[in-house]
């Protein structure tokens, strides 16, 4: 959230490495005044902050912070961390405020450990009145204090979801709530974008429609709205967005209205709109616009795919002292729409150790609600995955349906991390999900991040010695993608090259003949007694790395999850290590 305002402060000079590093992380800011005790630090800032994160000890922070203390809903999240970053302890504000989140994600930057205490959290259960944020809702009314008692003490709790993305009933942490057993009068947490009895999130699933006269007065827009969702018992904090025709984009009235409410507004060319079926449709409009529907064609487009129109147009005019007229219509999405408030993560795993992901990776997949990706790969990382986050298991071959599904879930509001092995720009999924992303419009695109991952490549080469010290080049064996005579063709730049060589993807089952083929290749160009890595399972368990040359190399050896290291004609192989020096011979290096 842009007004999220978190404040770093180390309580001796033992802690100012680790709030460097959650600074340079994007947590935090570290308060520029030096010489300030933290205690007026903390009294200052403590009714704007969102958020401290104290490194020191517990009880000093305790004491601290007791004065300034005025209740749950008033008070700042506040997160210790030890001056070794070994442990993140969320003090204050763990649900309502955000500790416990902020502390996983401290944590994960920090490589250390999130020490969870609240009820929910230490029994791996759902944190009821703050769980909902991660999916993409907003808080609503409700009795939300003797909703989370009851649960503390192990009561029923009803759900009901009307609208909104449903996964989330596939999290483990979930499970106790949906599979409890029923009593007479339960305690009823509600999933909708309407207002009414219970504790309510709303799904961001409604779009609001506008149409406008020229210069219409800003009060008339929020009357008309305030008045139009209260009657139809609608919630505003159900709304995702706003939606017009394209004529109406630099309306100062429409363009406050979202601004103030923190709304996107999406535009529509009158030829869009026109085709869209609508109830009300008008001549009168039809001529001035060119449809024939603005306000209930504009909400259904917007609100694609799959919407219904809840509300139908409704006129607003001019009371004195204002100007204009303005049309309103309100249409839902089934499940949730809002691709300007998701993010996709592209998340290179490495090869599979934990401490070889990067502390930019592990703070991608803390963030993140849900996890998608290959389940092998999914595995390597269960260890970090939390009750409360989603896991999506895709198949091996099936790389598009994964972008697809990791982006139709980043469209619904959410944060998502998309896993690759290695780097994801790498052989990778990121190219693929950045190709659908861009085949998007501008305004319906998540936001995408690709966050860089160990490749097998640093790997192996990291195992064998120094294989990489001059110039090198990948190419993977597999034709599924590339045609074969492509591949060839490398394969000969690279001999002629005098490339280090590494080769992806060098052997399967049903492709067993093109290692043999690529090591002809080569050998075109230099010597059988080439130095060759071969390495596999790199990272895991299983791994081994053997080296050969490349006259001698066991083909028969090698399958998918192996990687073929290739050295050039100055690489050798010596002491049970593989060197290529910086330079070739005769090359004067400083």
């Amino acid at each position: 959230m842009s007004d999220f305002i978190c404040w770093g402060l180390a309580l001796s000079r033992a802690g100012a490495p680790v709030l460097e590093r959650l600074e340079q992380g994007g947590l935090l800011r570290v308060h520029p005044e030096p010489g300030v005790g933290a205690a007026e630090l903390l009294s200052r800032h403590w009714s704007e902050a969102s958020a401290f994160v104290v490194v020191g000890a517990c009880g000093a922070v305790t004491r601290l912070v007791a004065p300034l203390l005025q209740g749950k809903e008033q008070d700042p999240a506040v997160v210790v961390v030890d001056p070794q970053g070994r442990f993140a302890i969320p003090l204050l504000g763990g649900h309502g405020a955000g500790a416990e989140p902020l502390s996983q994600r401290v944590a994960a930057l920090l490589g250390g450990e999130a020490v969870l205490t609240g009820a929910s959290s230490g029994g791996g259960q759902l944190a009821l009145d703050h769980f909902g944020l991660a999916w993409g809702w907003c808080k609503g009314a409700g009795d939300w204090d003797a909703l989370m008692k009851a649960a503390a003490r192990g009561e029923r709790i009803a759900v009901r979801q009307e609208s909104g993305c449903p996964d989330w009933q596939g999290l483990e942490a979930a499970a106790p709530l949906l599979g409890s057993t029923a009593v007479d009068r339960p305690l009823e947490l509600v999933i909708s974008s309407r207002q009414g009895p219970g504790c309510r999130w709303h799904p961001p699933s409604l779009w609001l429609g506008l149409g406008c006269e020229r210069d219409t007065s800003l009060s008339l827009l929020e009357r008309l709205l305030e008045q139009a969702l209260d009657d139809a018992q609608l919630a505003p904090e159900a709304v995702a967005g706003l939606a017009s025709i394209d004529r109406k984009g630099d309306e100062p009235a429409l363009l406050e209205l979202a601004r103030r409410h923190g709304w996107p507004l999406r535009l529509f060319s009158a030829e869009a709109l026109s085709e869209v079926p609508v109830p009300s449709p008008s001549q009168a409009v039809l001529r001035e616009m060119g449809t024939a529907s603005v306000a209930e064609a504009a909400a259904l487009l917007a609100s694609s795919p799959r919407p219904e129109l809840l509300l139908e147009k409704r006129i607003e005019r001019a009371q004195p002292g204002e100007r204009g007229a303005a049309t309103l219509a309100v249409a839902q999405t089934a499940g949730q729409w809002a691709p300007q408030r998701g993010r996709l993560h592209l998340v290179g795993s490495g090869p599979g150790q934990l401490n070889l992901l990067t502390p930019d990776a592990r703070l991608a997949l803390a963030e993140s609600t849900v996890w998608v990706g290959y389940g092998l790969y999914l595995d390597l990382l269960e260890p970090l995955r939390r009750p409360d986050q989603l896991r999506r298991d895709g198949q091996l071959t099936q790389e598009r349906d994964r972008c697809r599904l990791a982006l139709e879930l980043a469209d619904a509001g959410l944060s998502v991390a998309l896993v690759s092995s290695g780097d994801s720009g790498i052989y990778g999924m990121a190219g693929l999900a950045l190709e659908l992303w861009l085949e998007r419009a501008p305004r319906t695109r998540p936001a995408f991040t690709v966050h860089p991952g160990l490749s097998a490549l640093q790997v192996a080469a990291a195992r064998a010695g120094a294989p990489l010290m001059h110039d090198f080049c990948t190419i993977s064996l597999s034709d599924r993608l590339t045609p074969w005579e492509t591949i060839e063709q490398r394969l000969r730049a690279a001999a002629s090259g005098d490339f280090v060589v590494a080769l992806y993807n060098p052997r399967s089952l049903g492709r067993d003949w093109q290692l043999g083929r690529a090591r002809e290749l080569l050998l075109e160009g230099r010597s059988a007694e080439t130095p060759v890595v071969l390495a596999r399972q790199l990272g895991r368990a299983d791994e081994s790395v053997q080296l050969y040359s490349l006259g001698e190399l066991p083909l028969e050896q090698v399958d998918m999850l192996s990687l073929v290291l290739v050295g050039n004609s100055t690489s050798r192989r010596q002491d049970g290590v593989m060197v290529t020096p910086r330079g070739y011979p005769g090359a004067e290096l400083s």
